[in-house]
């Protein structure tokens, strides 16, 4: 099957045109998309398979077992605002899948097990893909969390001590610094994160 043959197969059946695809994240790209927030998420390496085209719909998925983390629409590759989580200075390479989020699961992943996918990107029929949307649900009420980073610096002026923080940030980043976020107006609900998820801090606790 054709790249053109293989669009057309996955944008069958919407009056619009717009195709409906399946894209799976390899694991350290799913921990990475997990750990910071991103506007897009950029695939490379797809020369060579069927691709979606621009605005097409795209469920993003991770295997062992199947679930839905991630809806979005295809895009253009654009100019990079911030630093690629694989890459921080690899440029947009030709083959490169930019894909916009339109709604984010990657705290509640919802199954996808009756998804047959052939590859890193899979033509979906539109009746599956409703399906699979429709297991979601609404998205959450949004509202004001206070986040917050505490660390212990030793240093001569506050200044450097300021500086010396941003260092510690930059380097150890979520994988090893745990950040404490509570609901605004209820601070006694503070919980720790690390790794994008709930972390005891409390050593008494462990014992």
């Amino acid at each position: 099957m054709t790249t053109e043959t293989a669009h057309r197969a996955g944008a069958a059946g919407n009056a619009d045109g717009v195709g409906t695809w399946a894209v799976l994240l390899p694991a350290e790209r799913y921990e990475a998309e997990r750990l910071v927030h991103h506007d897009t998420l950029e695939l490379t390496g797809l020369t060579d398979v069927a691709r979606p085209g621009l605005g097409d719909q795209v469920a993003v998925l991770v295997d062992a077992p199947p679930r839905l983390v991630a809806l979005g629409r295809v895009t253009a590759p654009g100019r990079r605002h911030r630093e690629d989580p694989d890459d921080p200075q690899s440029p947009i390479e030709p083959g490169t899948l930019v894909v916009a989020y339109t709604r984010r699961a990657f705290d509640e992943p919802v199954p996808a097990d009756l998804l047959t996918l052939d590859g890193p990107v899979t033509a979906v029929e539109p009746a599956a893909f409703r399906a699979l949307v429709d297991q979601l649900g609404p998205p959450p009420a949004r509202r004001t969390w206070l986040v917050s980073l505490d660390l212990p610096i030793e240093a001569g002026t506050p200044a450097e001590a300021v500086r010396l923080f941003w260092s510690y940030v930059q380097e150890l980043g979520p994988r090893e610094l745990p950040a404490f976020v509570s609901p605004s107006g209820d601070e006694l609900a503070m919980q720790a994160f690390v790794l994008g998820e709930q972390a005891n801090q409390d050593p008494e606790e462990d014992d």
